[in-house]
């Protein structure tokens, strides 16, 4: 049965195809011909059951009123956010450098393996944290320095800096942890400077994963690095690549690890590794992890202590975005991203029981009460703000079963003070206590969705100012960008060592 009609690409050649998104035996497969390359067919994702709960959380959002790239032919071959864009920045990634101190076959940014170095210098850099913040109505909140390794570039506790300076609110390294490992002083610098995540790869608990997706034992060095982060109060996040036969047996033990750790660990980003178009065709359907695997993988293993159901689409915390900017009365970042692209869960620490946000607050009942309180207060009717948000209060413990809800969180005083007082220092508590688990099923050429891309929430930044979609950034786009800007591998910036 025909879900919906799309365009995708050509794992081959990437030229742009009509596409069919359909269910077939309990999955949803996705299809496409190349005239030259022939019939793929894949996986989209592995339960249709999970793909259509998921759907009931989608909404399109307004993208960014000042676009910078024109519409010029079809959706992704002239990529940048453009008027068809149909969500804001709430992510700004952008590449310090492909220099790297390891030499991973997972990884698709390596300055040894393409023979030329790309390294934007720090005004470069500059300008593209002002392409982020130029965004309307919304400015990038967040950015994330990436790579390659940016803690080979000599200035990146200057360039952590310069975020704070250009309005940035929440600033993260995406890092290997070597050097953090090895420099506890630049984990004291870089908080210092104004870090606020560590986004700290970390592919399991036991050697051997790291052996096998990096070449290199490092896991010794993972815990020393958190350790480090731990001395200087530097929140961290883990971030496994997951690769079917590697480490997909240790999503519970992972878990566990960052249980734990959760005085440092905020959270975890699972990411099922994406395939380049190099991947043999018949090795893509073997290898592939989609989020519905890996929400039946948690619960498999944490003995249904997080079940399938605690699971929520990244897209479904819209109604908290829109009431905020009911509140406040101006626009707000809002998580508009397709509701197939993530999936995501609290879990809290109740003595050694690990106990999931959904065991005792109704989460779609919570919703229903944000959304029903931004109506009224958009209407602009005879309730007046401050009665909505006297009855929200009323109402809000009603959504809350406190009979099940850790002995150590008032999570009604919690949710309270934030809703009605907006103190963004309850909502710093909230997540102090919880530890977020979630799974970001980012595409490649065999699962290339257009209407997914549309809807990206998390972008690439580069030098010629365009503003570019993770997927297609990645699919697409890396190696023509970074080919136009590097030069040959060996002359460094000098800013870097």
């Amino acid at each position: 049965m025909v879900i919906k009609k799309t365009k995708s690409m050509c794992p081959e050649c990437l030229k742009i195809l009509d596409a069919e998104v359909y269910e077939d035996q309990g999955k949803i497969m996705i299809s496409k011909e190349c005239e030259e390359h022939g019939l793929f067919e894949n996986t989209y994702w592995s339960s249709s059951e999970i793909y259509k709960e998921a759907a009931d959380y989608g909404q399109e959002g307004e993208g960014i009123s000042n676009p910078q790239t024109k519409v010029d032919g079809e959706c992704p071959t002239n990529c940048g956010l453009c008027s068809d864009h149909e969500s804001h920045t709430i992510l700004g990634l952008i590449d310090v450098t492909n220099r790297c101190n390891l030499l991973c076959p997972v990884c698709f940014a390596n300055a040894a393996v393409s023979g030329s170095l790309y390294e934007p210098t720090f005004e470069e850099i500059r300008q593209m944290l002002q392409n982020l913040r130029n965004n309307l109505p919304v400015p990038a909140p967040a950015i994330q320095y990436a790579g390659g390794e940016p803690t080979v570039r000599k200035d990146i506790v200057e360039l952590v800096k310069l975020a704070r300076e250009e309005g940035f609110t929440h600033t993260q390294i995406a890092t290997n942890g070597i050097r953090l490992a090895k420099r506890p002083e630049l984990v004291h610098d870089l908080k210092e400077a104004g870090l606020n995540t560590v986004y700290l790869q970390f592919d399991g608990v036991t050697e051997e994963p790291y052996i096998q997706i990096r070449n290199k034992n490092l896991l010794a060095i993972k815990l020393e690095a958190i350790e480090n982060c731990r001395k200087e109060d530097m929140g961290i996040v883990l971030v496994p690549t997951l690769v079917k036969g590697v480490n997909d047996d240790q999503i519970g033990k992972i878990i566990k690890f960052a249980v734990n750790n959760i005085d440092v660990i905020r959270g975890i980003v699972f990411q099922p590794v994406s395939f380049a178009g190099r991947t043999p065709a018949d090795q893509v359907e073997k290898q592939r992890i989609t989020i519905p695997d890996f929400e039946e993988m948690v619960e498999e293993q944490t003995d249904q202590d997080i079940k399938v159901e605690d699971f929520y689409p990244a897209s479904s915390v819209i109604p908290i975005s829109e009431f905020i900017e009911a509140v406040e009365g101006e626009p707000n970042v809002t998580f508009t991203c397709h509701p197939h692209c993530g999936a995501a869960t609290y879990v809290f620490i109740d003595e050694d029981k690990i106990v999931p946000i959904t065991q005792f607050i109704n989460v779609d009942r919570f919703f229903q009460l944000l959304t029903k309180s931004s109506e009224d207060i958009n209407d602009g009717g005879l309730i007046s703000k401050p009665k909505v948000l006297a009855r929200a209060s009323i109402e809000l413990p009603q959504t809350i079963n406190l009979s099940k809800k850790p002995d150590s969180l008032d999570i009604k005083d919690i949710l309270i003070k934030v809703f009605k007082e907006r103190s963004y220092d309850a909502l710093g508590d909230f997540h102090h206590k919880s530890l977020l688990i979630s799974c970001m099923h980012f595409m490649d050429p065999w699962n290339f969705d257009q209407d997914r891309v549309k809807r990206c929430v998390i972008h690439y930044a580069v030098p010629d100012g365009r503003i570019i979609p993770f997927c297609s950034m990645n699919s697409i786009y890396r190696q023509e960008i970074e080919k136009e800007f590097s030069k040959p591998f060996g002359k460094s910036s000098e800013k870097s060592d």
